[in-house]
């Protein structure tokens, strides 16, 4: 059985659509820590965000190396 051939052509739309939905996620539970009076809940939203934070910083880093890789015809 034969591999598929790695087709990077969508990567940079791809990871776009990550860091929107990310940030959509993060402003979500922003708005639900800003009405909850629940505590833990307030914690957990506020656990993801730093998560979410860590992980948008390495998508950006991504998606800045795709585009060039993209510009250069990934050589």
């Amino acid at each position: 059985m034969l591999n598929k051939p790695d087709d990077r052509t969508d990567n940079v739309e791809r990871i776009q659509y990550n860091i929107d939905k990310t940030n959509k996620n993060s402003e979500l539970a922003d708005d639900m820590i800003e009405i909850t009076d629940d505590e833990k809940t307030k914690e957990n939203l506020e656990a993801k965000n730093e998560r979410r934070e860590t992980a948008l910083r390495s998508m950006k880093k991504e998606i800045k190396q795709e585009a060039i890789d993209k510009e250069n015809g990934y050589k």
